[in-house]
């Protein structure tokens, strides 16, 4: 059979127009949203703020939620809260954007980086276990791609070492784990609404908890470590008084970004069932061909569906990554990698770390590929992927 002649080489390419891998979805309902705050007289930390924290509490079933910035604010926040300082080693995975390891240094701690399991692409629980020692003070996990992490035997692991536990579901609002909500298991989870994530704000970030304690340094951290509350400042000379009590940073998030995340949260069911209608189709149309293996679901876990990754099986195919990468772009398939294993970075290098740590997470690195996948795509556009695939994937298998 003829293979179709790849846009890569002058063929036509399947789509006409560039797909990008992840997109926000924002309608006039949003836009009024953030209209009616405009309006009002409160633009940045207000009573919107407080609302959205609320809901998303509520969501998840926590007892506090307190609203950043950015995912990283809420992850350097978390850090803070934890205690982490000189000389704690905190235990990370390195399939991940690098956030999820800075926030640790942001306090002075040291990454220490756990392999994945070579299934699920998620933190290993026995590397976790081999990774403690004395100096460890607690585990940043991360959902990768929104499907869960092993939620209890982690969580027994961290009680077991008395160790902090801090969940980055940046990729996995809406998720859940035996019937339970990420975002209220952990000692504190961190959410993301960056434009591609499940609900956007523009820019901003979210921790859940359930500790009181953390829930009080948190608030203080993301506003300067500013105190106003009479009974806990050391001097009170008026009603007009404040104390800089902690080193904080000016980590708010604005009145109108808020209103734009309580007007997504309403929409998140729709935007879930999208994603998780679309990676089925994905698996379907891919799960039976040669060249690409689908994602490994748990079965205790109902992901979110942030991503949705191939990987690419080198035994029969005659392109490397790179070359399959290039050629679904020049079909305007809009694929991405996610991640490049976090120690391989210069600036890891420089601080000692050295490739071959995690050979499960760099094994999974040199063959994955990430397809788009966003609520706003049509199904046209969820075919024009399953076609751009197929048709570059079958171009370089090797018959």
């Amino acid at each position: 059979m003829q293979k179709a002649k790849l846009a890569l080489y002058g063929g036509r390419p399947v789509r006409d127009s560039y797909l990008a891998y992840g997109g926000q979805w924002i309608d006039d309902h949003d836009i009024e949203a953030v209209i009616r705050i405009l309006k009002s007289d409160w633009l940045t930390t207000g009573p919107a703020v407080s609302n959205f924290e609320e809901a998303m509490a509520d969501y998840v079933g926590a007892k506090y939620a307190v609203a950043f910035s950015s995912g990283t604010a809420a992850l350097h926040a978390s850090c803070f809260a934890a205690g982490i300082g000189e000389n704690d080693e905190v235990i990370t995975t390195p399939l991940t954007f690098a956030a999820s390891a800075n926030c640790i240094l942001y306090v002075g701690g040291k990454p220490v980086f756990a392999d994945v399991d070579s299934a699920t692409c998620n933190i290993s629980p026995s590397s976790i276990r081999e990774s403690i020692n004395e100096n460890t003070k607690a585990i940043i996990t991360v959902d990768f791609t929104g499907q869960p992490i092993e939620y209890e035997e982690v969580l027994e692991i961290a009680k077991e070492f008395g160790l902090v536990l801090i969940s980055d579901a940046a990729h996995a609002l809406g998720a859940s784990y035996k019937g339970k909500m990420v975002g209220s298991m952990c000692d504190m989870t961190i959410f993301s609404f960056h434009p591609v994530k499940h609900i956007t704000t523009g820019e901003g970030g979210m921790v859940t908890t359930d500790n009181k304690d953390y829930y009080e340094k948190l608030l203080l951290f993301r506003n300067h470590g500013i105190v106003r509350d009479p009974d806990k400042l050391e001097n009170n000379p008026g009603p007009w008084f404040y104390e800089i009590q902690r080193l904080g940073f000016n980590y708010r998030i604005t009145d109108f970004q808020s209103a734009l995340g309580l007007s997504q949260l309403g929409k998140l069911p729709g935007f879930l069932k999208k994603r998780r209608e679309y990676s089925s189709r994905y698996t379907e149309a891919f799960d039976k061909i040669d060249g690409v293996i689908t994602p490994f679901q748990n079965r205790d876990g109902n992901s979110s569906w942030h991503l949705y990754i191939l990987r690419l099986d080198p035994a029969v195919l005659s392109a490397d990554r790179a070359e399959i990468f290039k050629a679904l772009q020049k079909e305007n398939i809009g694929v991405n990698v996610h991640y490049i294993p976090v120690y391989w970075h210069p600036y890891y290098q420089q601080l000692g770390y050295r490739k071959g740590i995690c050979p499960n997470a760099e094994e999974a690195y040199g063959s994955i590929l990430t397809l788009p996948l966003f609520p706003k795509m049509s199904i046209k556009d969820v075919e024009d992927v399953i076609d751009g695939v197929k048709k570059v994937i079958s171009y370089y298998t090797v018959m």
